[in-house]
C-alpha cells in the first residue's frame, strides 16, 4: 500500500498540498502518479484534503492534526486500515507531483527484499548529484557502506571534500518503504537528538542501531517546499 501524508499547515508554503498543478490539487496529482502500483491512501488533517480526495475516487483518512512528522501520521492510518504486521507501505510524499513509478516501485522491490531482515528498518533511495548541488540544505545527502546501506544523513555537504575536488555525492529522496510491523517500531521509538538537529526524521533508525538500506535511482522529480519551487516545476514539466 502507497500512503501519502498531507498535513494541510506548512509554514513556508501554506496549503501547498492543495496548489494546482495542471488543473489538480498536488496531492492527488501526487496519488495519480503512482495509482498504478498499489493501492493509493492518503493521510491528512484536514477535512478539505478529504472532500477534494473523494471527487478524484481517491481513498483518504483523517488522522490528528498534532503529529511531528509524516511517518507518524502515516502510522496511524495505518492503524485505522486495521494491516497486517508483514504488508509493505510505502510513504510519498504529498508534495512528489512529478515523482515517476519507477522510482517508487524500486523502493517496493527493496522494501520485499528485506522484508525479513530485523535489522533494516527503512528502505529509502537517492539519486546522483554534483558538487554545486551538495551545498544546498533543501537537498539532504547521504552516504553509504559497501553495501548500499545508510552510514549517515545531512543537510549539510556530505562527504566533504578536504584534499581534492569531489562530485559524486548522493541526493536522497523522501520516500521510505516499510513493512507494518517495521514501521510501528520506528513510531515507538523515542526522537534522536540528531533528528532534532538534522531535522531528518530517517536519523532516528540510525541512531538506535537501525539501517536504512538505500537503492540509486534515476529522476527528474523534486519535493515542491515553496511557491518557488512550483513555478520551477511546472516550468520543467510545461503545466
Amino acid at each position: 500500500m502507497i500512503i501519502i501524508p498531507a498535513r494541510i499547515g506548512s509554514s513556508r508554503f501554506p496549503n501547498k498540498v492543495l496548489a494546482d498543478i495542471g488543473g489538480v490539487p498536488m496531492v492527488v496529482r501526487t496519488a495519480m502518479a503512482v495509482a498504478s502500483i498499489d493501492r493509493v491512501v492518503i493521510a491528512t488533517d484536514s477535512q478539505e484534503v478529504i472532500e477534494i480526495a473523494n471527487t478524484y475516487n481517491i481513498d483518504a483518512v483523517m488522522t490528528a492534526s498534532t503529529h511531528q512528522s509524516g511517518t507518524d501520521r502515516i502510522y496511524e492510518a495505518v492503524e485505522q486500515l486495521g494491516l497486517a504486521d508483514e504488508e509493505i507501505i510505502i510513504n510519498v510524499q504529498g508534495d512528489e507531483p512529478f515523482i515517476e513509478v519507477e522510482v517508487v516501485e524500486a523502493i517496493y522491490t527493496l522494501t520485499q527484499r528485506n522484508q525479513t531482515n530485523p535489522s533494516i528498518m527503512m528502505n529509502s533511495c537517492y539519486k546522483a548529484i554534483s558538487n554545486p548541488y551538495a551545498d544546498d540544505p533543501n537537498i539532504v545527502k547521504v552516504v553509504t557502506d559497501s553495501k548500499d546501506h545508510a552510514l549517515y544523513f545531512s543537510r549539510s555537504k556530505l562527504p566533504y571534500p578536504r584534499d581534492h575536488h569531489f562530485d559524486d555525492y548522493k541526493g536522497h529522496l523522501g520516500i521510505y518503504g516499510f513493512t507494518v510491523a517495521s514501521l510501528r517500531l520506528f513510531c515507538s521509538l523515542p526522537p534522536a537528538p540528531l533528528e532534532s538537529i538534522e531535522k531528518l526524521e530517517q536519523l532516528r533508525a540510525l541512531y538506535h542501531g537501525y539501517r536504512v538500506a538505500m537503492c540509486e535511482v534515476a529522476t527528474e522529480s523534486f519535493g515542491i517546499d515553496t511557491q518557488e519551487d512550483l513555478e520551477r516545476a511546472l516550468k520543467h514539466h510545461r503545466l
